[in-house]
């Protein structure tokens, strides 16, 4: 599948980039720039060389599927606003569709989110066959400010465990050293998608824990964004401080997998 990239390595660490893709394989949205307007931008070239791990992705873009949202529908987030399995609308609220269009989800879900799962699925197995402990690391960012989505500026760095049920408490405890550079949070208003929640099984030697970056934390974050100004470029030499802190998180979490049990 040109669509499905999986790199694989031969260490306890994976790495999932859900919400990088751009590709939208169907026309019927209102504007390609508003379905791409919430895409995790550049997100794998930040973490690009940063540590030798497996690394599965996607080209397609969340607003035709997003592999992070429960596929039976039921919300991450009860009573908060959130986007759904085949968004419908932007984070902003925004309709993704003219009137009377829309998604067909069961097709969407075989022809993608299906396949990103089994995917991941069998590198976990593929991995814990090797080792005591897998850490499933999900990798996302995101605007620092979304007023439909929270109050306020985010932290730099948004960590998510669903309350310290998806992982051990010492690898949540060894990021957030790790993070401790930048602002950050653990289990704020980003608890893990369903990544994180489906694939961490603690007690079964999977840990998944994810990493929502404020996108200002490495990109030139406009107030506003318009299609003049968004998404920003990417700039290693702007990106290259974040990166050598990812570089620690990284490698805090790589570290526990192949600690003591």
């Amino acid at each position: 599948m040109s669509w499905l990239h999986v790199a694989r390595a031969d260490t306890p660490l994976i790495l999932a980039f859900p919400h990088g893709g751009t590709y939208l394989p169907e026309s019927d949205f209102r504007s390609d720039w508003i379905a791409r307007r919430d895409t995790d931008w550049h997100i794998a070239a930040l973490y690009d060389g940063l540590v030798e791990a497996t690394t599965i992705r996607t080209d397609i873009s969340r607003s035709i599927i997003d592999v992070n949202r429960d596929p039976s529908g039921a919300s991450l987030y009860p009573g908060q606003a959130t986007t759904e399995l085949c968004p419908t609308t932007t984070f902003d609220g925004d309709p993704l569709y003219s009137d009377g269009a829309g998604p067909d989800i069961a097709t969407r879900r075989e022809r993608w989110f299906d396949p990103y799962h089994a995917a991941l699925a069998a590198e976990v197995a593929r991995l814990r066959k090797l080792y005591d402990r897998v850490v499933v690391y999900d990798c996302h960012s995101i605007r620092s400010r979304i007023p439909r989505l929270f109050d306020g500026e985010l932290p730099e760095l948004n960590i998510g465990t669903n309350g310290g049920a998806t992982c051990d408490p010492a690898l949540t405890e060894a990021v957030a050293k790790a993070a401790s550079a930048r602002s950050h949070v653990v289990d704020g208003r980003f608890r893990g998608g369903w990544t994180t929640r489906h694939y961490g099984r603690p007690l079964e030697g999977i840990h998944a824990i994810q990493l929502e970056i404020a996108i200002r934390a490495y990109l030139d974050e406009p107030p506003e964004i318009t299609p003049e100004n968004w998404p920003p470029r990417y700039d290693p030499d702007r990106a290259a401080p974040l990166r050598r802190d990812l570089a620690r998180i990284l490698n805090a979490a790589l570290n526990f997998a192949k600690g003591p049990t």
